[in-house]
């Protein structure tokens, strides 16, 4: 397993990061517990779970498996809040503080080492909120903090309050990204993604900066998932998500896939292996958001956590070239 280094957090945050949005408590907890187990036991040890999710269940079936396996200080807690409520954006002091309070109650713990907004209001202006959150840190209640759904300009403000006020720096971003271009968002406006050729300055600016980025969606949930593919898309689209057929399906994201199975095929990998690869060998601070179900999956994708793809590889993968490496 690779891992990064975030300042503020204590300890070292893993490249792969599994999702949290399928755990539940009471009946499902045995296998939120196998699910985690097998994180835990891969070297995967950060975990991304959110205020809304499961209407808090997520969180609490992760805080018990937390209390009863006493290992809380071998993970890494990546949570969000302050998501759209209808028509209330919910973007404020009060709601992070609310927000916050509620999720570090359900996991049992009192910090969270990486809390981020789940979507942006940029009506709402930056300094109260960065204020809020900076307490937060002084308080010990999160180590650091940032922001999913958030774009450049607004990052970069926020950065620019924090560092002239001399508070907590906007330390990581959490849009879309992987190998598959979003051609839609999955809900609504307000989603972010860097993903594509028209969002190669934003990958740029990450670069440059060190920001960190938690990458969600990266194997475009499920289009790469290896049970899709261009000769079966009319049979099985049936039995995928929404928004995996409207956000992803498109003849570039075809080509993609194609290109993935037969790169796949010649390196003994699977197509969620090297579309995962693709994120995890990109040149700027990334970490890979994924949901695997079960503890299958979740080895799975572990051993791809090393594989190293050649830059011809990814530039072929990612339709930049036509000249395929090593046909």
């Amino acid at each position: 397993m690779r891992y990064g280094r975030i300042e503020g957090v204590p300890r070292p945050v893993s490249r792969i990061v599994q999702g949290g949005m399928m755990l539940r408590p009471g009946d499902g907890q045995a296998a939120a517990d196998a699910l985690l187990d097998a994180a835990l036991e891969t070297g995967i040890v950060a975990f991304d779970l959110a205020h809304i999710y499961g209407g808090g269940a997520c969180e609490r079936a992760f805080g018990d498996w937390m209390r009863r396996r006493a290992n809380r200080d071998r993970v890494v807690i990546l949570d969000k809040g302050c998501h759209p409520s209808g028509a209330l954006r919910r973007v404020t002091p009060a709601c992070i503080e609310s927000d916050l309070g509620d999720s570090l109650g359900r996991l049992g713990t009192d910090r969270i080492d990486i809390w981020m907004f789940h979507r942006d209001d940029p009506a709402q202006p930056v300094g109260p909120l960065m204020e809020t959150l900076a307490r937060a840190v002084e308080e010990g209640k999160i180590g650091v903090f940032g922001g999913s759904n958030w774009t450049v300009p607004r990052i970069r403000e926020a950065r620019a309050y924090c560092r002239e006020h001399g508070l907590p720096p906007f330390a990581a971003n959490s849009p879309n990204y992987g190998l598959a271009e979003q051609i839609q968002s999955p809900w609504g406006p307000d989603c972010v993604t860097i993903s594509g050729p028209r969002h190669a300055g934003d990958r740029e600016w990450h670069r440059r900066e060190g920001l960190p980025v938690f990458a969600w969606s990266s194997l475009a949930r499920g289009f790469f998932s290896g049970r899709l593919s261009r000769s079966n898309l009319e049979q099985v689209k049936g039995r995928f998500e929404e928004e995996t057929i409207r956000c992803y399906v498109c003849e570039d994201n075809l080509r993609r896939l194609d290109r993935v199975e037969r790169l796949a095929a010649r390196r003994g990998l699977t197509v969620p292996q090297v579309a995962l690869a693709f994120v995890l060998n990109q040149p700027f601070d990334v970490y890979a958001l994924v949901g695997a179900m079960n503890p299958a999956e979740v080895r799975e994708n572990a051993r791809v956590a090393d594989l190293v793809l050649s830059p011809a590889e990814l530039a072929w993968l990612d339709l930049q070239t036509d000249a395929e490496p090593g046909a």
